[in-house]
C-alpha cells in the first residue's frame, strides 16, 4: 500500500463491548458502547445522549470483544453507557 511508504501511519483498530439497548421512554432500539464489565442483559442503564442529557435504557444484549472493523457503525458515533441504575 502506497500510504505507508509516504510517511503515514496505518490505523490500529481496537476491540470493544457493544450493547444493544431499548430506551424506556420511546421504545427505540440502538447500539451503544459499554465500558463497564458488570453490565449484563436485562440491566437498566443510563446512556449519555449529549453532554447534558441522559436517558434510561434496558440492555437487550451485549456483544463482547467486537473488532472495530467488523461493526457497521463507526465506534466514535456510538453513545456510551454512563452507569447502571
Amino acid at each position: 500500500m502506497i500510504h505507508s511508504t509516504a510517511g503515514g501511519k496505518l490505523k490500529e483498530y481496537g476491540y470493544f463491548d457493544i450493547a444493544k439497548v431499548e430506551y424506556l421512554e420511546s421504545g427505540e432500539k440502538a447500539f451503544v458502547l459499554s465500558t463497564n464489565e458488570e453490565i449484563k442483559e436485562g440491566d437498566i442503564v443510563l446512556v449519555a445522549i449529549s453532554e447534558f442529557e441522559e436517558k434510561e435504557a434496558k440492555v437487550i444484549r451485549i456483544d463482547k470483544h467486537v473488532h472495530e472493523q467488523n461493526f457497521p457503525i463507526p465506534i466514535k458515533r456510538l453513545k456510551k453507557i454512563v452507569r447502571k441504575v
